[in-house]
C-alpha cells in the first residue's frame, strides 16, 4: 500500500473519532441530564486526547514526506494538501494543552447556561480566565509555528488565508457607512404600518411547520434531525446532520428564522461529496463558507418577496389562522425586515448584525494579543454596543458580553466568519443572478435550479480550493464587500 492511501485510512479513522465526538456534543447540548456533565466532559476529554494522538502520531511525517513523490492526481494532491494542513495545525499543541481546552471548555460552558441567566459575570469570568488564558497559550504556539501573529494563527483556523489586516479594512469600510444605513433605514421605515403577529403560537404547530419548510428546503430527514438547545446550532456529521433551535411561543418567527439558517449548513454538510468522506478535502471550506450557506438561505433566501408569499400559507395553516392579517405575505415581508438595534447578536436584523460582529471580533482580537483582560470585556462591549448601535449594557450581562456560547470554549477568530459569510451569500447571489431570475424560480416554486447552483459552485467542491478560487471559479472575482453593502441598499432603501 503507498503512503497516500495509508494517509487517507488514518484520516478515515480520525474521522469516526470525531462523528462520535459529535454526537456526544450534541447529546450534551440537548438530551443529557444534568448530572451528567461531569462523567461526559471528561469522557469526551478522553476522547480528544485519543484524537490529538492520533492525529499527531510521529510516523506521519514520514508518511507525508514519502507521499509527495509518489503519482497522485490533482484530486489526491488536493487531499494531501488538506491533510497536511490539518495534520499541522494538530501537531502545533502538546496533548496536556488539548486537554486542559476540553476540561476548561466544558466546564465553562456548562456553567454558562445557569451563570447567564443569573446575570452572574463574577462567577462566569473566573471560568472564562482560565479558557483565555489556554488559548492565549495555544495562540502563542501556533504564531510560533506559523509566522502570524497571534490572533491570526487562530483566524487562520477558522478562515484560512483571512488576516486582522484585512478583516480591518474590511470592518473600518464598513463602519465608515453602516450608522448612516441604520439611521436611514429607520427614518424610511416609520412611515410603513406593520402588524406584529401575537402569539401565542403552540410550540408544537411551531415544529410542524420548521419541518415542513426545511423539507421545502430539500433537507434529508434520513441523514438529519431537528432539536432544541439553549442556543441554536448545527452539528453531528454529513451523514446524520443535528440541527437544534429554541422556541418563544410569543413569536414563531424567530424559531422558524433560525431553522431555516440552520438547514443552510445542513444541506451544505449533507451534499458533500461522498468519495471523500471522512478526509479534510471533503469537509467545508471555511467557516464564513459555511456560514454563507445559512445566510444565503435565511437572508438572501427566505427573506425575498416571492419566498414570504410562498411562506404566509403554511403559516395561516400552521396556526389555523388564515384571516390574520399579520399573516399575510405582504406584512410578513415588512415584518422580516424591520431593522430596530437590539441587544442580542442572534436575534438581530441583517443590516445591524455586522455590527455585533464588528464589536465581538474587535474584543477577541485584542483580548488574545493580550491588550486587554476578561475584567475589561464589560465596559468595552458597553462602549462599542453604545458607539455602534446606541444601547447600553451596563451591568446587563445576560443581553451583553454573556450572550454567546463562542468563548466559552476557546472558539476565538470563530465570529468574524459570520459577516464575511453575508459578504458571500451577497457575492454568490448576485452571480446566481446573472445565470438565472433567482425571483422567479422561488415564485414557481421551484427552487431546484437555486440549490443546484450551489451544489455545482460550492458544495461539491468541498474543500479543494482555497476560499480565494472558490469565490473566482463562482463568481468570478475575490471577495468584494460592494456586493453586500448594495444588497442591503437595495433591500431596504429602494
Amino acid at each position: 500500500m503507498n503512503f497516500y492511501k495509508k494517509l487517507e485510512q488514518h484520516h478515515k479513522k480520525l474521522s469516526r473519532l470525531s462523528h462520535l465526538n459529535a454526537i456526544c456534543g450534541w447529546d450534551q447540548a440537548t438530551m443529557m441530564p444534568e448530572g451528567g456533565n461531569d462523567a461526559r466532559s471528561e469522557a469526551m476529554a478522553e476522547l480528544a486526547v485519543m484524537q490529538h494522538e492520533l492525529a499527531t502520531a510521529p510516523h506521519l511525517a514520514e508518511w507525508f514526506d514519502k507521499a509527495k513523490s509518489e503519482p497522485l492526481s490533482q484530486e489526491q494532491l488536493a487531499s494531501l494538501k488538506e491533510m497536511k494542513r490539518s495534520w499541522q495545525i494538530n501537531t502545533q499543541l502538546p496533548a496536556e494543552l488539548v486537554e486542559a481546552q476540553s476540561l476548561a471548555g466544558s466546564k465553562c460552558e456548562h456553567a454558562w447556561r445557569s451563570q447567564r441567566n443569573e446575570n452572574d459575570w463574577h462567577s462566569f469570568s473566573k471560568n472564562l480566565k482560565e479558557v483565555v488564558a489556554i488559548s492565549r497559550q495555544e495562540a502563542q504556539i501556533r504564531a510560533e509555528a506559523t509566522g502570524l501573529s497571534r490572533y491570526d494563527a487562530l483566524l487562520d483556523i477558522y478562515e484560512p488565508g483571512m488576516t486582522t489586516k484585512q478583516l480591518d479594512r474590511i470592518f473600518n469600510d464598513v463602519k465608515s457607512w453602516l450608522p448612516s444605513l441604520i439611521r436611514q433605514v429607520q427614518e424610511k421605515q416609520t412611515s410603513e404600518g406593520v402588524i406584529t403577529p401575537v402569539g401565542p403560537f403552540p410550540i408544537e404547530q411551531q415544529k410542524l411547520l420548521s419541518l415542513e419548510v426545511m423539507s421545502k428546503l430539500g433537507f434529508d430527514f434520513n441523514h438529519g434531525r431537528l432539536d432544541v438547545s439553549v442556543h441554536p446550532f448545527c452539528g453531528g456529521v454529513s451523514t446524520d446532520v443535528r440541527i437544534t433551535t429554541r422556541y418563544d411561543e410569543a413569536d414563531f418567527t424567530s424559531a422558524l428564522l433560525g431553522v431555516i439558517h440552520e438547514t443552510g449548513h445542513a444541506r451544505y454538510e449533507q451534499s458533500l461529496p461522498a468519495k471523500w468522506r471522512g478526509l479534510p478535502v471533503g469537509e467545508a471550506r471555511s467557516m464564513g463558507i459555511h456560514e454563507s450557506q445559512s445566510l444565503f438561505f435565511e437572508m438572501q433566501l427566505s427573506r425575498s418577496k416571492p419566498f414570504l408569499d410562498m411562506l404566509a400559507p403554511l403559516a395561516c395553516d400552521a396556526f389555523n389562522r388564515r384571516d390574520d392579517a399579520a399573516l399575510t405575505s405582504q406584512n410578513l415581508a415588512l415584518f422580516n425586515t424591520r431593522v430596530t438595534p437590539g441587544f442580542i447578536r442572534v436575534d438581530a436584523d441583517e443590516v445591524t448584525y455586522p455590527a455585533h460582529i464588528i464589536l465581538r471580533y474587535e474584543i477577541e482580537r485584542d483580548l488574545i494579543e493580550g491588550n486587554i483582560e476578561v475584567e475589561d470585556i464589560p465596559e468595552l462591549w458597553d462602549k462599542k454596543m453604545t458607539e455602534y448601535l446606541g444601547l447600553t449594557t451596563r451591568c446587563n450581562y445576560i443581553d451583553g458580553c454573556m450572550q454567546d456560547i463562542h468563548w466559552t470554549d476557546g472558539s476565538f477568530g470563530y465570529f468574524p466568519s459570520y459577516t464575511l459569510g453575508a459578504m458571500y451569500a451577497a457575492q454568490f447571489m448576485a452571480a446566481m443572478g446573472k445565470e438565472m431570475n433567482v425571483e422567479n424560480q422561488i415564485r414557481e416554486r421551484n427552487l431546484s435550479p437555486i440549490f443546484n447552483w450551489l451544489d455545482k459552485h460550492i458544495w461539491k467542491k468541498a474543500s479543494t480550493l482555497s476560499t480565494d478560487e472558490l469565490l473566482k471559479e463562482a463568481t468570478g472575482e475575490s471577495l468584494n464587500p460592494e456586493h453586500f453593502k448594495k444588497h442591503l441598499v437595495e433591500r431596504y432603501l429602494s
